[in-house]
């Protein structure tokens, strides 16, 4: 897929799934207005509507349905893990593609934006601006993506986000794939900074079901290790998944950073729509 196809592809998306939502609830630049109210003495002369007053021979008050905009900084897991497919499509591939939606989505709001991509030993930053050109560079990014290596300890991770008087969201776009909590101290420190935080956790749907047919075993893409496969072994890794996920759950709520797991077969309709009341909140 190239940055065109990728910013062709978001803008589609973002397009038809703000044409199924009621607009009026969509707050940003070039919205209209969703009320009126009688003049009160003091203030603005600029928001008087002249078309109400020759209507109605009353002064009204315009009030927008605009707000602030804030900066939305795109945390994007691009260890090995994110190679994991499903029916020909890779994490990593509906991750960019998640993560492009949201940025013209945001774009569209008149938010500044960022973008993160951590790997093992690296992390790419893209510090938080606002215009067309800048989406632009964010998504060519995005692109260039290619998963490797492990999610290591975010040792000075916390110091990228420091010092920042704007209101901020970070969405992080994830498999929590981890070894020793790793991801777990990144979002501890990302929550410390009181802004809000959105995990979005990438499922594939043989993940999920453990739907490998006619597999005797399968690889850790980070370690390497091969791992026997049985109907016996299927039945107690669903047991434990439906536990990690619960504690998963439990984990991030209690620290109230919004959580919500996508697996990739479904629409990203939901996680706009996640996006929207979150950014309400910043």
């Amino acid at each position: 897929m190239s940055i065109k196809d990728l910013q062709l592809k978001a803008k589609t998306t973002v397009n038809g799934f703000l044409n199924g939502i009621n607009k009026s609830t969509v707050k940003g630049p070039g919205m209209e207005f969703s009320q009126y109210r009688s003049y009160q003495p003091g203030d603005d002369l600029r928001q008087l509507d002249w078309k109400m007053f020759a209507r109605s021979d009353r002064y009204y008050i315009r009030e927008s349905e605009v707000e602030t905009n804030i900066s939305v900084r795109l945390l994007v897991d691009a260890s090995a893990s994110m190679n994991h497919e499903d029916s020909g499509y890779k994490k990593i591939d509906y991750a960019k593609y998640l993560a492009a939606s949201l940025a013209y989505l945001a774009n569209l709001q008149g938010d500044a934006l960022g973008l993160y991509i951590f790997q093992e030993d690296k992390l790419f930053s893209l510090p938080s601006r606002q215009d067309f050109q800048h989406l632009s560079r964010l998504l060519h990014q995005l692109e260039t993506v290619s998963p490797e290596g492990k999610f290591t300890k975010p040792l000075g991770y916390r110091d990228i986000y420091a010092g920042s008087q704007k209101r901020e969201l970070l969405i992080f776009i994830t498999d929590l794939y981890q070894e020793d909590n790793e991801l777990y101290q990144l979002i501890d420190a990302l929550n410390s900074l009181k802004h809000e935080v959105i995990v979005f956790h990438l499922l594939g749907r043989n993940e999920l079901e453990l739907d490998y047919k006619n597999y005797s075993a399968v690889q850790d893409l980070e370690t390497g290790e091969i791992l026997p496969f049985s109907s016996q072994s299927a039945k107690k890794y669903r047991e434990n998944l439906e536990a990690y996920l619960a504690s998963v759950k439990t984990y991030l709520l209690d620290r109230r950073v919004y959580y919500r797991l996508l697996i990739t077969d479904q629409p990203i309709d939901q996680a706009l729509r996640d996006f929207l009341n979150q950014r309400s909140k910043s």
